[in-house]
């Protein structure tokens, strides 16, 4: 009988006990648990150790070995198939792939919900606030490599949401999900992930898939976890090189509220949660075409009451209510796709006279609202510690970022100015009209997660409409 990666541990004495035996870490014999599968090499000294015969160790008989895919190296992770048979046939202890359009596959570990989804693979660079960003409705359409390891540690709780229904469609990783070990956590991270029919797959050689992505740009992929661990890789390959991709999609209407209604929630404090119905001075109507829960607490937090609009809501359907002033939320998919609907209404505000302060989707609307055009980037912008220059300040704010599309300054005109650039690729990421109250940036300066750098322009948002109120 075939034994247990996890039963042969016990029986050497535990992981330390087998380190020491092996001639390794203690961080290898935890990628040995990962990936289910003890590399032949140590095999002697487990057979020494424990008595065990070979059968006993093998993933299968011996003389058939030859004709299956290597079992997966856990000191390599499991990086994409390059034995003709392993596209087919998956690797011993793999329960999950993840198959670009390419052809290429990375198989793993399974979590989270048994499901199979289709999307474009980016990754994110954040080093906090998982739960965050798969909740973030701009990651619609979207499959997560996280590069930094330990996913799962702060468990999941109902406080760190950005929006109710998870916009993500899958998530990667390289270890296994780690168990919660923070005091506001509720749940763990795969239940979390199961209850909203998300998938996952760890195991994957992430930094070669970061690399990958970095070199050749975000592409489609399909995240395959079957309940029953069988693949149809003609099936898989064919769904992902068949994905249309991001461009010349329209996500916007997709995660939008369907009408209007009232934020009342401040900022997170210690010991007290979200405050309520923080003290408001100037009323502003919030265009959700996607937008986090923060971004509304950081405008209830500078001051103002803040109704919420549908992305599809008309320059009349706006200025019905009057506001002080008009934001412009961040959101999924291509800018030019979604314009089809907001750029008419965003230049009805405008020629109000209204205030219009933009994040991220927002900043390119404002950006084609103002006779600008947009593209899409080689490899977006993922992540909390993106570098971002003022140019009128020259000061150097790191910034959290989500966004696979960018505004061309070229195509901008006289009366719009570039107030902030990227730091890693000099792309725009902040414009201000020269002859109106408008303004905008790339960025995300409501920082959930990611640093306070920027929470300012919250405030600047609300002095524009402080002057424009007393001119």
């Amino acid at each position: 009988m075939m034994r247990s990666v996890e039963d042969i541990i016990a029986l050497m004495g535990g992981p330390d006990a087998v380190a020491a035996r092996c001639g390794v870490g203690t961080e290898a014999v935890r990628k040995w648990r990962q990936a289910r599968a003890i590399p032949a090499k140590h095999w002697p000294a487990v057979i020494a150790a424990t008595g065990l015969s070979l059968a006993e160790l093998a993933p299968g008989a011996v003389p058939a070995a030859s004709t299956l895919p290597p079992a997966p190296s856990p000191e390599t992770s499991m990086p994409a198939a390059t034995n003709p048979h392993a596209a087919e046939l998956a690797p011993a202890g793999a329960t999950a792939a993840l198959v670009l359009a390419d052809g290429s596959v990375f198989w793993g570990i399974g979590f989270g919900a048994n499901t199979t989804t289709v999307g474009e693979v980016c990754f994110n660079t954040g080093m906090t606030g998982y739960q965050e960003t798969l909740t973030d409705p701009s990651y619609a359409g979207q499959i997560i490599t996280f590069t930094f390891p330990h996913i799962g540690n702060v468990g999941a709780n109902a406080e760190d949401v950005e929006s109710i229904t998870p916009a993500a469609r899958g998530l990667v990783v390289k270890q296994d999900l780690t168990d919660p070990a923070n005091y506001r956590a509720t749940r763990h991270l795969d239940d979390w992930l199961k209850s909203h029919g998300i998938p996952g797959i760890a195991g994957v050689d992430t930094r070669a898939l970061t690399a990958r992505i970095r070199d050749g740009g975000a592409p489609t992929g399909v995240l395959a976890f079957p309940v029953e661990g069988r693949f149809d890789m003609a099936t898989l390959k064919a769904q992902a090189a068949g994905w249309p991709g991001l461009e010349g999609m329209d996500l916007a209407r997709e995660v939008s509220c369907r009408q209007a209604y009232q934020w009342e929630e401040g900022l997170w404090h210690w010991g007290q949660g979200y405050e309520k119905a923080p003290a408001r001075k100037h009323k502003v109507v919030a265009i959700d075409y996607g937008a986090k829960r923060n971004i509304l607490r950081c405008l209830a937090d500078a001051g103002c009451a803040v109704t919420v609009l549908p992305a599809t809501a008309t320059a009349e359907d706006i200025l019905g209510h009057d506001p002080d002033g008009v934001f412009l939320s961040n959101g999924p998919g291509d800018p030019a796709a979604t314009g089809a609907y907001a750029v008419p209404a965003i230049q009805g505000v405008l020629q109000s006279g209204k205030p219009v302060f933009g994040i991220c989707l927002g900043h390119q609307l404002l950006a084609l609202a103002l006779g600008g055009k947009t593209f899409k980037l080689d490899r977006g912008h993922r992540g909390a510690n993106q570098p971002v220059k003022d140019l009128a300040t020259g000061r150097v704010e790191i910034t959290s970022q989500n966004h696979g599309f960018a505004v061309d300054e070229t195509s901008l005109p006289e009366t719009v100015k570039v107030t902030h650039i990227s730091l890693f690729d000099g792309s725009n990421e902040g414009i201000a009209a020269t002859d109106r109250p408008a303004f905008s940036v790339q960025y995300h300066p409501e920082a959930s997660p990611g640093p306070s750098d920027s929470h300012y322009l919250f405030h600047r948002f609300v002095e524009m409409i402080e002057k424009h109120k007393g001119a």
